[in-house]
């Protein structure tokens, strides 16, 4: 899986700390613009409504009917929200070239600044912003001012009354065609101790919204980038670090081939580490290769030089005239020479000389039990699945061999069975003998260990039939296993698995 590679999980890992640095960095940027928004409105209501109190130069309403401190009850909407008089209020300023700067464009007419109102703004569908009544307040006592109940809400522009006169020349202001909406209208309104209250509105600007996608653009900008350079710089680093896991497993798997496709040695590449990791790699290759071609060598000279006076005295004991004194010798070495051939060959399964190739499973093992039954032995093939697997067909032959040889020693019959197990290929010798200790089933996997101690010839022999089928099992990529059969709680006999992959 990618995410499990090197690559992927650093790349995981910056993928991770950017979102999360952004993500910071993104939330503190809004909130810095969120506060200069909430200050501004403050600022701006708190001087409307300070000044409208003391009629100073910045008061946004003209006393008279309908629209002074003195109205009463009867107070109502300003002139222009008159349908009768709607050209009487100050025209809006016109649009500035370019559309002006943002403050400009967000002026509301003079008479809407300040407005007196006989009850309180709210309306269904506005949204309170409690967040800035407490700022509002603190402001106005700040300045001196012992402020009333306090409701300042987010409206649509468009739903509120005072404003629906002036919508057409607010869309040209902001250049709105179509269905665009204008930005959201905060109003501000304070409750004097006459039960009026004093109305502040104000326009705010809607680039909240537009900075969280700027964030957003900048975010995945700074991904692509960040990710692609990374990514290739670790494709860099992780090609020759692939290089040489491809190499241990194909050296692991078969000591005395390499892979074609990898050069021999490898091209020291990558950084200066992933370098010398490679030189130490071929150093360290090259001389396990020299040491397994000194053992092949030399197990090849000891067998040379041992089977050939075994052969001269093979001869020589043919002129004993005692009959029996002649056959005890000459199964002392035919003893001797069947575990120097098991010595040698459990020393070269390592480095097998003939291929592995696809192989008819069930034939190769009914020529094994032929031979068997052709020598008089009790061994019987159960079960079997024609099974082809890439395998050494000389050496599994010697495995099975090995398997059925012990059966057949400790017990009076074999029984073999081939299964096919999805993706591995089960080869279970079973015998009737009286089994094995479980505290002694993983040793006697060790070379040289039987559970006869003395050592008897009668009773078994060298101890290197199961270590051998293990280490061809082993070269195959496959296991062995020894478990006990067990009936009635007594062990009735042992089963030998040999476990194989089928490629």
């Amino acid at each position: 899986m990618w995410l499990r590679s090197l690559q992927g999980q650093v790349m995981l890992a910056i993928a991770g700390a950017l979102m999360v640095a952004q993500g910071l960095s993104a939330w503190l940027i809004w909130h810095e613009v969120h506060q200069r928004h909430i200050a501004s409105l403050v600022n701006g209501a708190a001087m409307r409504m300070v000044d409208a109190r003391s009629g100073g130069p910045g008061r946004g309403f003209e006393p008279g009917p309908g629209n002074g401190p003195d109205s009463g009850a009867d107070r109502g909407p300003p002139p222009f929200a008159d349908p009768g008089r709607q050209h009487d209020f100050p025209r809006l300023p016109p649009p500035m070239p370019g559309g002006g700067p943002p403050d400009e464009r967000m002026r509301l007419p003079r008479p809407l600044h300040v407005h007196i109102d006989a009850a309180s703004p709210l309306q269904a569908g506005d949204r309170r912003l409690t967040e800035v009544e407490t700022a509002l307040r603190d402001m106005l006592v700040a300045q001196g001012e012992t402020p009333g109940q306090l409701v300042v809400v987010d409206r649509d522009a468009e739903r509120d009354p005072l404003l629906r006169d002036a919508l057409p020349e607010l869309r040209v202001r902001f250049r709105l065609t179509g269905d665009a909406a204008l930005p959201h209208l905060v109003i501000a309104s304070e409750r004097q101790p006459d039960g009026t209250w004093l109305t502040v509105r104000s326009f705010v600007p809607s680039n909240e919204a537009q900075l969280l996608l700027r964030l957003l653009r900048q975010t995945i900008l700074t991904y692509l980038l960040l990710t692609g350079v990374v990514g290739l710089i670790l494709r860099q680093i992780t090609r020759p670090l692939r290089a040489v896991t491809g190499r241990l497993a194909s050296f692991a798997a078969n000591p005395g081939t390499v892979d074609p496709l990898i050069p021999r040695p490898l091209t020291p590449q990558g950084p200066r580490d992933i370098r010398q990791l490679i030189v130490a790699h071929n150093a360290m290759e090259s001389r396990i290769s020299a040491l397994l071609d000194e053992k092949n060598v030399m197990l090849g000279a000891i067998g040379h030089d041992l089977k050939t006076p075994l052969a001269a005295l093979r001869v020589r004991i043919e002129t004993v005239e005692d009959d029996g004194e002649r056959a005890r010798m000459a199964a002392t070495i035919d003893e001797i020479n069947r575990t120097l051939d098991d010595i040698l060959s459990l020393a070269r399964v390592g480095r097998p000389a003939d291929p592995i190739e696809p192989t008819d499973i069930s034939a190769l093992v009914a020529d094994v039990i032929d031979e068997y039954e052709d020598m008089g032995d009790d061994v019987v093939l159960t079960g079997s699945q024609r099974v082809v697997a890439p395998v050494r067909g000389i050496w599994l032959r010697r495995a099975l061999r090995n398997l059925v040889s012990n059966a057949l020693r400790y017990g009076t019959r074999a029984r073999v069975e081939l299964v096919s197990d999805g993706r591995e290929v089960l080869l279970q010798v079973n015998d009737d003998g009286p089994g094995i200790p479980e505290d002694a089933i993983a040793r006697m996997m060790e070379p040289f260990t039987r559970l006869d101690v003395s050592r008897n010839s009668a009773t078994g022999g060298a101890g290197l039939g199961l270590t051998l089928a293990r280490a061809i099992a082993d070269q195959h990529g496959g296991s062995l296993t020894l478990t006990n059969r067990m009936e009635n709680g007594t062990i009735s006999g042992l089963t030998a698995t040999l476990r194989l992959p089928r490629g």
